[in-house]
């Protein structure tokens, strides 16, 4: 059975249908929300199941399930950064996920198991660069999201999507220069991202697991 008639059968008060696609989901709902904001992760998971339970009749299913449930994700965590605002009084402030950093909104980032020091980098380098590119090299590198799938999950032209990878990177090398003890450091991490980035993934499945 495919994720929207999951979905569907869920709307319809399938109990087990909605167990059997938070299990399908929830590894990669925790990596989207846990190096941005780790303490808040858990609700945003069920805030954004519920999110998709509510908005699945408005979204064109040819775009594939897993751009629509980042789509809603996304959306989810620009919510709750924007009520974080209200809350401290920052309701004049106007959240722009182009400026705006995780580490901007939680200077701690998770505890996530890595090994190396050059994984430990690449998280704390992603938190300092704009939300809205660190999503786009999450999804992709993390999630494998083709370029279709990544223009449906942010909502931008697909022409669009390959210039905002460039930059994401661009700002990911900078950052990456900015927290190493040296150049050769930083180039090592770079140059070996798919590497790094794989064992980041399986840190963060492992800890999805224990909190599941």
């Amino acid at each position: 059975m495919d994720d929207f008639e999951l979905l569907d059968r869920w709307r319809a008060g399938d109990k087990i249908a909605a167990n059997q696609l938070l299990r399908r989901h929830f590894d990669a709902l925790y990596r989207f929300f846990t190096n941005k904001l780790p303490d808040q992760a858990d609700d945003l998971i069920q805030a954004t199941l519920m999110a998709c339970v509510r908005g699945v009749g408005s979204f064109r299913k040819e775009c594939g399930f897993r751009s629509f449930l980042f789509v809603v994700a996304r959306h989810e965590l620009y919510r709750h950064i924007k009520a974080n605002y209200r809350e401290r009084g920052r309701s004049r402030e106007v959240f722009d996920p182009s400026l705006v950093s995780a580490a901007d909104m939680s200077p701690s980032p998770s505890a996530v198991l890595v090994k190396r020091k050059e994984q430990r980098l690449l998280l704390l380098a992603l938190r300092r660069i704009p939300l809205e590119l660190q999503i786009v090299l999450e999804l992709h590198y993390w999630e494998g999201l083709s370029t279709s799938e990544l223009a449906a999950a942010v909502e931008i032209p697909q022409g669009t999507v390959k210039s905002r990878l460039r930059r994401a990177r661009e700002a990911l090398e900078r950052e990456l220069a900015a927290v190493a003890d040296s150049r050769d450091e930083a180039r090592s991490t770079i140059d070996g991202l798919d590497q790094w980035v794989a064992g980041i993934r399986a840190g963060l499945h492992v800890r999805a697991n224990e909190g599941a």
